[in-house]
């Protein structure tokens, strides 16, 4: 019988580690082909991992919770495979995604990649403890010294403190007055904390014997976590614009048919959003950065997020990479493609990484306009309000008339500390002004 050494799979360039959250297999379980044999975890989407081979689990290398480097032996394998086949090839598996999260580049849980843990400042002088690069950022974020850090609690293995035992910590930290005297960064603005850090948090809403009590599933714990988050990192303004696109929207109706039949794909109006947005961002390149501290990081690449509803009502965040570089066909075809693989956890981690801009596309649900939450640490992210007709004043050579025009909202929520109101409101302009001199006669 030879043994065969599973690996953690590659997820992607920037995805060196990730969390085990469960063993589906446990040793002396007969696996076949493509079988899960556990569930991980990275800080943008939860995944399978399926064997590459049949034979018997005979030993996990690792405990669920634990941190495992991408390449690293996770468990071996018993098979009946020619020895020196299977014992001797590293075989590299692509995880499959279980389902999805939607924390896009949010401050302290970004997956760290080689090049940025360099550039991470830590508040330590030195610790025997082991912290991940993820804990340390969300250490830093929140000016916990070492010396705190070392008093957590942690539930991991060997007493390894988690992402989670961490959040758990802040929160509670918000709400007592601590005796213990503690170096920290000045508080950014922060939401509402239970009164009592040392009791289980209760509901303030009364439950009579009517009412459903649903636990929130870990999506959308992280979800709420990662929102909580960005409004307390950044002071959110929004600016809004009414566009007239009736150019765009007669030209759509034109193409779509014979665009469908010679490529394959729908053409919707969320590619035609994207382009003007990759435009506008080349001509205001200062609303593409992030903030690190003091330091405003000015981005090279322009990788468009679009935010996607999952039929559990939950969201995720795909990345156009290099949008300005697609053509619309091939902007439509990224987007078709990122929808439907998002809508049937078929995304990979990397496709969720690395945004620098966020679109967001509330007028797929009836809504005429909104005001989102920035996906830290971008500094702004655009909402797309449903397309109606209105009567609207045009101004012509013969005076002014009121036509029945394609009107919609555009909202910009930026981020106030590095985004003023003149870059918000020009860029948000001219988002608008691409699509309100929309070419009726383009050809695609």
């Amino acid at each position: 019988m030879a043994q065969y050494e599973l690996l953690l799979p590659k997820m992607g360039e920037s995805v060196a580690e990730a969390t085990i959250i469960k063993w589906v297999k446990q040793p002396g379980d007969m696996i076949h082909m493509d079988d899960t044999i556990l569930e991980i975890a990275t800080d943008k989407v939860d995944s399978e991992v399926p064997s590459p081979i049949e034979g018997k689990l005979i030993k996990q290398l690792f405990k669920e919770d634990d941190i495992v480097q991408v390449g690293a032996v996770i468990a071996i394998i018993e098979t009946d495979a020619v020895a020196g086949t299977a014992v001797a090839e590293e075989k590299t598996i692509e995880a499959q995604p279980a389902y999805d999260v939607i924390t896009e580049n949010i401050p302290g849980t970004e997956q760290l990649s080689s090049d940025d843990a360099d550039h991470v400042p830590v508040r330590e002088q030195s610790s025997d403890r082991f912290y991940s690069p993820l804990v340390k950022n969300i250490a830093n974020q929140e000016g916990i010294s070492t010396a705190e850090l070392d008093a957590v609690t942690g539930t991991g293995a060997d007493g390894r403190l988690t992402k989670d035992d961490l959040l758990s910590y802040i929160q509670n930290r918000k709400g007592e007055t601590r005796t213990v005297e503690v170096v920290v960064a000045p508080p950014a603005p922060q939401v509402a904390a239970p009164a009592s850090a040392k009791s289980t948090p209760v509901s303030a809403a009364s439950v009579s014997g009517g009412d459903e009590i649903i636990e929130m599933d870990r999506m959308r714990k992280l979800i709420a976590d990662h929102m909580i988050m960005s409004k307390s990192t950044s002071p959110h303004v929004t600016s809004f614009v009414e566009a007239d696109v009736t150019n765009m929207v007669v030209w759509r109706d034109r193409v779509k048919k014979s665009f469908e039949q010679r490529e394959n794909e729908k053409i919707t109006f969320t590619p035609i959003f994207i382009e003007a947005v990759a435009k506008a961002i080349k001509d205001f390149p200062m609303i593409n950065v992030s903030v690190n501290g003091t330091q405003i990081i000015k981005k090279r690449d322009i990788n468009i997020g679009m935010a996607a509803a999952l039929p559990s009502g939950n969201l995720i965040v795909p990345v156009i990479k290099n949008a300005d570089q697609l053509n619309l066909i091939g902007i439509t075809k990224s987007v078709n493609d990122l929808a439907s693989r998002a809508r049937n956890s078929k995304l990979k981690p990397d496709e969720t990484q690395n945004g620098t801009f966020t679109l967001t596309n509330v007028g797929s649900f009836g809504n005429v306009m909104g005001t989102p939450i920035i996906n830290q640490p971008q500094v702004a992210i655009l909402a797309v309000g449903a397309i109606k007709k209105k009567p609207a004043v045009l101004e012509t050579e013969f005076g002014d008339v009121i036509a029945i025009r394609h009107m919609m909202f555009l909202s910009l929520s930026y981020d106030h500390r590095v985004v003023d109101g003149a870059l918000g409101g020009s860029f948000v302009r001219r988002v608008a002004d691409y699509l309100e001199q929309w070419d009726v006669n383009r050809i695609i």
